[in-house]
């Protein structure tokens, strides 16, 4: 979708908790990470799907386990293999990157050139969801807005998306570069070292897994008011 010169690119790096059948045999017995949100981020497929569509926008949505390999960390960053896939042999830890991360990053890093050479600017919304504890700590926010404080047109984007949440139809908390922090590693930040600031907007999106697990009346009003003050956003943009 394109509004005001604006093309919208959506992904999802923690899609699902898949397990291909070659690499079944290290999560034995660990099953229940894989559907705990070590193993991928509740909710979030659905809602990237139903976003896509609804804003017209094209997506790329991983469903394989983040307990294999972490998608939205550099190569090299100690997360990006877990305790699971870590004590791997070498040589099938760099099968694990040709066949899952290397194809899905170059992926995304294509389109967004190619929607930069179609239309002038891009705005990438990566989505996740996190859980509403970790390490006892409660977190307190429903939605949290991911940007790098130094590069003023996210910075802009994410005020503008923040102010109409606050007027949209429910009183969500919304957090700017919370729960994590904008600059930390993920893909947005190494897309931005390959895009300039002025044309590449590379903002992380992350939902309270309270709401999907929850479902009902308050999950729908909220994917439904992100949607609609994402898409102000972008107008205003």
């Amino acid at each position: 979708m394109v509004e005001s010169g604006v093309s919208l690119l959506l992904s999802c790096e923690h899609g699902g908790n898949q397990v291909p059948e070659l690499w079944r045999p290290i999560f034995r017995g660990h099953e229940e990470q894989l559907q705990s949100h070590r193993g991928y981020d509740v909710g979030i497929a659905g809602f990237a799907r139903w976003l896509a569509a609804q804003l017209q926008a094209p997506l790329h949505l991983a469903e394989v386990t983040r307990l294999l390999v972490e998608l939205n960390r550099s190569p090299g960053h100690p997360a990006l293999f877990s305790e699971f896939s870590r004590v791997l042999e070498p040589s099938m830890r760099k099968y694990l990157l040709e066949c899952y991360y290397d194809p899905y990053r170059e992926a995304v890093i294509r389109h967004v050139a190619q929607l930069l050479a179609e239309h002038g600017r891009v705005c990438h919304v990566s989505l996740h969801s996190f859980t509403p504890e970790l390490n006892g700590v409660v977190r307190n926010a429903d939605i949290g807005l991911l940007y790098d404080p130094q590069r003023s047109m996210e910075k802009s984007f994410c005020l503008k998306w923040q102010a109409s949440l606050a007027r949209s139809s429910e009183c969500w908390k919304v957090r700017r570069n919370y729960p994590y922090r904008g600059s930390a590693d993920s893909l947005v930040t190494q897309l931005r070292r390959r895009f300039p600031a002025e044309r590449y907007l590379g903002i992380e999106l992350e939902l309270n897994q309270r709401w999907p697990l929850l479902g009902g009346d308050g999950w729908r009003r909220l994917q439904t008011d992100v949607r609609d003050t994402l898409q102000a956003a972008l107008v205003c943009s």
